[in-house]
């Protein structure tokens, strides 16, 4: 089973860019599908984005697409989340999060991730 831990979240002005990470281990990172989730406060958990197993394959939210692009590193275990042009709308914790599934059936709700991170604040002030 994959572990998984976020850093980069923080504090950042609108228009301004952050970059995710999450670190995988304990597991053959390059057999799951990836994906980055956030929840605002008082909002439930929404889908950000989503990358397949070799990484060719990229979903994004419709809020996000054009801003946001994910990418992955199957060498170094490593997830990122390139978040450009930020908006206060942007703030909420960041999770990412992993599972042995195809990245499609996830990204059309069939299945859901099965494996997730603790979390990453990013907070964008106006």
């Amino acid at each position: 089973q994959v572990q998984l831990v976020e850093s980069g979240g923080g504090l950042v002005q609108a228009g301004g860019s952050l970059r995710l990470s999450c670190a995988a281990s304990g597991g053959t990172f390059s057999s799951y599908s990836l994906g980055w989730y956030r929840q605002a406060p008082g909002k439930e958990r929404e889908f950000v984005a989503a990358v397949s197993w070799s990484g060719g394959s990229t979903h994004y939210s419709d809020s996000v697409k054009g801003r946001f692009t994910i990418s992955r590193d199957n060498t170094e275990n490593i997830l990122y989340l390139e978040m450009n042009d930020v908006t206060p709308e942007d703030t909420a914790v960041y999770y990412c999060a992993a599972g042995q599934v195809h990245v499609m059936a996830v990204v059309k709700g069939f299945v859901d991730f099965d494996t997730w991170g603790q979390g990453t604040q990013v907070t964008v002030s106006s």
